[in-house]
């Protein structure tokens, strides 16, 4: 359960830091805390797109993800983060990402601070 929720504040940590560097991606809100849940749910919904749905296009694009030395993980992030917030547009949440290009950088930056919270917390959670 801490584990959990220790990935759940990273991601949406990582979130809060792609939408604040990439113009592309907005997070609304009227309130610090309605951004702070607006930026929890939205972390929660991504943690089960990349629990669920990542694994899947991951088995699907194997050959691909081997032709291209593993580069199209990049472009399997973005789609992630991409449908995040399809997802989220559905369910009335304040997230959107613009486009394409603006989730490839978005998952680029996820994917930085990600890391940088699993060497700051290396056997507490795991960051996706």
């Amino acid at each position: 359960m801490k584990n959990l929720i220790i990935r759940l504040l990273a991601n949406a940590v990582a979130l809060a830091v792609a939408s604040w560097l990439v113009a592309g991606i907005t997070l609304q809100g009227a309130t610090t805390g309605k951004r702070v849940l607006t930026l929890l749910i939205v972390a929660a919904i991504f943690g089960v797109v990349n629990a669920i749905v990542k694994p899947v296009v991951k088995v699907l694009s194997f050959p691909l993800l081997i032709l291209t030395l593993g580069l199209l993980t990049f472009v399997i992030n973005a789609l992630m983060l991409w449908l995040t917030s399809w997802i989220t547009g559905k369910l009335d949440v304040q997230f959107h990402v613009d486009g394409f290009w603006a989730a490839l950088f978005g998952a680029l930056i996820i994917t930085v601070v990600g890391m940088i919270i699993n060497l700051v917390l290396p056997d507490k959670a795991e960051v996706h």
